[in-house]
């Protein structure tokens, strides 16, 4: 299935960009995030090929496993994103 739209585009490619930058599978992704072991392969390809959406709660420990701010997988342009990643984030 193809995602709906530009932006459900672009977070499809962001995640799938972001997870191969960190050296992940989907399924080690999937696991760090807390998706459940058994379906965590399948529901981290379902968001990359935009078949499924994740919540904004899985969003947020997607980016945090991925060492990305959220607000990049929604930037609605590569410049927007790209300064995103740029910012300084402040140590937790």
């Amino acid at each position: 299935m193809k995602p709906t739209s530009s932006l459900q585009h672009t977070f499809c490619r962001r995640l799938k960009q972001a997870r191969l930058a960190k050296g992940l599978s989907q399924k080690a992704l999937g696991i760090a995030a807390g998706i459940e072991e058994f379906s965590a392969s399948a529901r981290i390809n379902r968001y990359e090929l935009g078949v499924h959406k994740p919540d904004l709660l899985t969003l947020q420990l997607l980016a945090q496993v991925l060492d990305v701010p959220a607000a990049y997988f929604l930037a609605e342009d590569d410049q927007l994103a790209a300064m995103i990643l740029a910012f300084p984030r402040p140590a937790v």
